[in-house]
């Protein structure tokens, strides 16, 4: 069976055989993980296609466990002789690694795959034509060079898009499949005043053509944004309130993704570690890791280790209320797994999460804008100053200062500084506005007081 012989409704069967050959070999279990993807991108600049890339890929990992001992391997060779090596490399490793008593499958009544159409694939994103790939991407672009004549320049607009899918199997029965799709429009459109120049973006992204925004959209959303930047200035060092608009606000929950991950907690590497049923942040902050949502892009019918996927309360009413654990992670915390096993397509799995969202609160962005005496917009954070282990967060960023619940004028070159406990404890107002947009999404937040260092 060659490579291009195999399509995508022989590979479980594939996936099953590697799993044979690994107990014929001497593996006591074994997990085999198939993957594929074809992707395309269309990036024009100024009117004139820049470059074009259409590819493809195609994989195969298997791990295997000899008593407690692991052992990996992977190829892009599915045919027998490829596939064969890579047992043989993996049985190899296996007898090389020192064992961990940790080390397993999850146990059978753990796994299974949701049965419910989670609507993770479109045929309309593959169908799409080249050329009319490529006109949507013009149109966003000259739609935001026609914003503004202060909008000058460009760096650019696209068209992205993905048709995959994932196999697993295991030595204790499990084996499931699914395919996914997305396209994605963006715009980066260049603002210029008195010689200085300011770019910003928008993007729209979707399961399915039809579910985008249309292209002159997300290129006036592109303009207007780079608009407003034009003439930043420093603030004085100040502390003032902070509100995080949806784009940002998710970097806060990265960062709070991290500190409940299962790998931080056992090694004690989270400010989060044994504060499980405590109450760590205000009432109003409720987070989920929810893969079970139709259509969204962090929804899948099971995890990378065959647990079904499933609503978890993060945090509940400000009370933390579970960690986000695998099978690996929940054996070293005598805990069960969440089904946040992730993995590429070999080794050990990591953690992962689904939808990772914060509940909508009531009140619109401009409301809450609009309670802001004196206070600071945030579009853009840059940097990576956030310590899981201390919980201190110290990052530069970018937006707009608020003066009597407006939004007065652009703001640059300042860092904004807090712990994650106290800003937690600080929110002041969640919006209305959640958009799922990846995986990670929040509404506008509002913190009651940061630390604004300017000059």
């Amino acid at each position: 069976m060659t490579f291009k012989a195999v399509t995508w409704e022989g590979l479980p069967e594939i996936a099953s055989d590697v799993i044979k050959q690994a107990l014929a070999a001497g593996a006591t279990d074994a997990e085999c993980t198939i993957s594929e993807g074809d992707e395309f991108s269309a990036n024009v600049r100024m009117g004139e296609l820049e470059t074009l890339k259409e590819a493809g890929s195609r994989g195969a990992g298997l791990r295997v466990l000899i008593g407690k001992r692991m052992g990996a391997s992977y190829t892009s060779d599915l045919t027998p002789e490829g596939i064969r090596q890579m047992v043989n490399s993996a049985i190899d490793l296996a007898a090389l690694t020192t064992e961990d008593p940790h080390a397993g499958l999850p146990d059978a009544a753990e796994m299974g795959s949701l049965k419910t159409d989670l609507r993770l694939f479109s045929n309309e994103t593959a169908e799409l034509p080249t050329e009319e790939r490529i006109s949507i991407a013009k149109r966003a672009e000259a739609a935001a060079l026609a914003f503004d004549p202060r909008i000058t320049n460009s760096e650019g607009a696209s068209f992205d898009s993905s048709v995959g899918g994932r196999v697993f199997a295991n030595s204790r029965g499990f084996l499931g499949s699914y395919r996914t799709s997305y396209c994605s429009v963006s715009a980066v459109p260049v603002a210029t005043l008195n010689g200085s120049m300011e770019r910003d973006y928008w993007f729209t992204i979707a399961r399915n053509y039809k579910g985008l925004e249309d292209p002159e959209t997300v290129g006036r959303k592109a303009a207007a944004r780079a608009l407003r930047r034009l003439g930043a200035v420093k603030v004085e060092t100040q502390r003032a309130p902070v509100i995080f608009e949806p784009r940002t606000a998710r970097s806060l929950l990265n960062n709070i993704f991290d500190a409940v991950d299962g790998r931080a907690i056992y090694r004690n590497a989270s400010f989060l570690a044994g504060k499980l049923g405590e109450k760590i942040a205000d009432e109003r902050i409720t987070l989920i890791d929810d893969g079970t949502i139709p259509g969204l892009f962090g929804s899948s019918p099971f995890d990378d280790e065959g647990v079904p996927t499933r609503r978890t309360p993060v945090i509940e009413r400000g009370v933390l209320k579970n960690y986000l654990l695998n099978t690996y992670t929940a054996r070293k915390l005598d805990m069960k797994t969440t089904g946040n096993a992730s993995r590429g397509i070999t080794g050990n799995a990591g953690i992962g999460h689904g939808n990772f969202f914060l509940e909508a609160g009531k009140l619109s962005q401009e409301e809450i804008i609009r309670s802001v005496k004196n206070g600071f917009f945030v579009t853009e954070l840059i940097g990576s100053g956030v310590n899981i282990v201390t919980g201190d967060y110290s990052r530069g960023a970018v937006g707009m200062w608020i003066k009597d619940g407006e939004l007065a004028f652009p703001v640059s070159e300042v860092t904004i500084a807090s712990t994650l406990p106290e800003m937690l404890n600080g929110i002041a107002e969640i919006g209305s506005d959640l958009e799922f947009l990846s995986s990670v999404s929040a509404p506008t937040i509002m913190l009651g007081e940061m630390t604004v260092a300017g000059r």
